[in-house]
């Protein structure tokens, strides 16, 4: 169960942000891990020769990091009920030292009777909305 009460949220709650650097390390972190090893994630020779600006971040990877700011919030991941997004462009991460940063907002847009709530997240990178209806439900105290 988590920490946070339903009575003690509001629809219009909005949930503390986060950013999240993303480099080209990370992309075979999360390869290895995931097992995706599409060459688009890791070859910037073939990620343009198929029209991508660059190599891109695996659109896993990207709902993986979105979702922490609700998990954080609630403080149980146990505690996620549902959760989908839509892409909408792809994260781009340059090898240029610096690579990507994904930046998330979330608002409680609903508080159900059986003690869940849905959060509508925002996700973007480097001005571009990435994921489109992003929403996750979350059961709270």
């Amino acid at each position: 169960m988590t920490g946070i009460a339903w009575t003690d949220v509001a629809v219009g709650d909005e949930l503390p942000g986060q950013t999240f650097p993303i480099e080209r390390v990370d992309l075979i972190r999360y390869a290895g891990a995931s097992g995706d090893f599409n060459v688009i994630h890791w070859n910037e020779r073939v990620a343009t020769s198929v029209g991508l600006p660059d190599v891109i971040a695996h659109g896993m990877l990207t709902m993986a990091l979105a979702i922490r700011v609700v998990t954080d919030w609630v403080g149980d991941p146990g505690a996620l009920v549902e959760y989908g997004v839509r892409f909408t462009r792809p994260v781009v991460v340059p090898d240029d030292g610096h690579g990507a940063t994904l930046a998330v907002s979330a608002k409680v847009t609903a508080k159900n009777d059986d003690g869940t709530v849905v959060v509508a997240l925002t996700a973007s990178s480097e001005g571009s909305t990435v994921l489109g209806r992003a929403t996750a439900t979350v059961r709270l105290a």
